[in-house]
């Protein structure tokens, strides 16, 4: 009878446990995940609630921009402020999409779909915020104005810098490549890696 009471409870510590880490697990894996919504879905939603938009302009055979989704994007504290202070975009900056924007249609005229995942044309949006390198992380105010990009990969800490000076509206005071200097020598990190 001893034996008998031993074994169920370790088969119900094992299941608790299972069960407790498995929700954890599933939490942390909610966590991880950008809400990723389209730009013309950004750009309506900041009519209701204004937010700054961070647009991810990757393109499908891009290095850089795979390591991106992979290590930055799916850091929690750069899911926890993505989400907070800004509408995230995912835009193939070589995609066949149509975006209307302020009236505009943009597309990709010259698309191949026999190169869908090689080198294609670039898209006409694109070509209006001057993305010429893969990845691009475009800013963009309340309004859907043009702010600034970040080129290259960065990592967690590294996109904090811009994520937080943006979403601050700190960039208003940084005017001279004197400013930026100080200002990212006395930026408080606090992103994990």
């Amino acid at each position: 009878m001893k034996k008998l009471l031993f074994i169920t409870i370790i088969v119900v510590t094992a299941f608790a446990f299972t069960t407790n880490n498995s929700t954890a697990d599933k939490s942390q894996a909610e966590a991880a995940e950008i809400n990723w919504i389209s730009f013309e879905e950004a750009v309506a939603a900041q009519k209701a609630n204004p937010k700054k938009i961070m647009m991810d302009a990757y393109t499908t055979w891009c290095g850089p921009c795979k390591l991106l989704d992979k290590n930055t994007f799916q850091n929690a504290d750069v899911v926890k402020y993505v989400n907070e202070n800004y509408y995230a975009v995912k835009f193939n900056a070589e995609g066949n999409e149509t975006v209307n924007f302020r009236g505009k249609k943009y597309t990709n005229p010259r698309y191949d779909a026999t190169k869908a995942n090689k080198r294609n044309s670039s898209h006409q949006l694109s070509g209006f915020f001057r993305v010429n390198a893969y990845p691009t992380i475009l800013f963009l105010d309340e309004e859907a104005n043009y702010l600034a990009p970040v080129k290259g990969y960065k990592t967690p800490k590294q996109l904090e810098l811009y994520l937080k000076l943006f979403a601050s509206n700190d960039y208003k005071n940084v005017a001279t490549a004197e400013e930026w200097t100080t200002y990212q020598k006395d930026f408080k990190y606090s992103f994990t890696e």
